[in-house]
């Protein structure tokens, strides 16, 4: 389940894999509930990513070689660190091009002009 205030969740599932895969090309290893939180951060709380959404898409990822994956002991939980695998850094640059290339032809599709900050 996806908790979208401004966004709906067939907006942010389609694009949760490409948000995961650029958020762990900025940082060397990320734990679940560490990646929540980064996007709520992020968003401005615009997009917040539960548990149950986001760990299908990490498994997915892991299961198709993009992810690696390490547990360690923090007191007394254990945490699980994904990581991007070489073919990982390679995707995830190949699913931003094609996210950005995607979000430009939408502007173009839906004549909407860039959004003034």
């Amino acid at each position: 389940m996806y908790l979208c205030p401004m966004y709906s969740s067939e907006l942010v599932k389609g694009t949760l894999k490409t948000i995961v895969l650029r958020l762990l090309t900025e940082h060397k290893e990320m734990y679940g509930y560490e990646i929540t939180q980064r996007v709520k951060e992020l968003t401005g709380g615009k997009i917040q990513i539960t548990e149950g959404a986001l760990y299908p898409s990490l498994h997915a990822l892991e299961k198709d070689g993009l992810l690696t994956t390490e547990t360690m002991n923090i007191g007394k939980r254990v945490r699980k660190y994904y990581s991007l695998s070489k073919e990982g850094k390679n995707k995830a640059a190949e699913k931003i091009t094609e996210l950005s290339d995607f979000l430009n032809t939408m502007r173009f599709l839906l004549d909407l002009k860039p959004a003034q900050g």
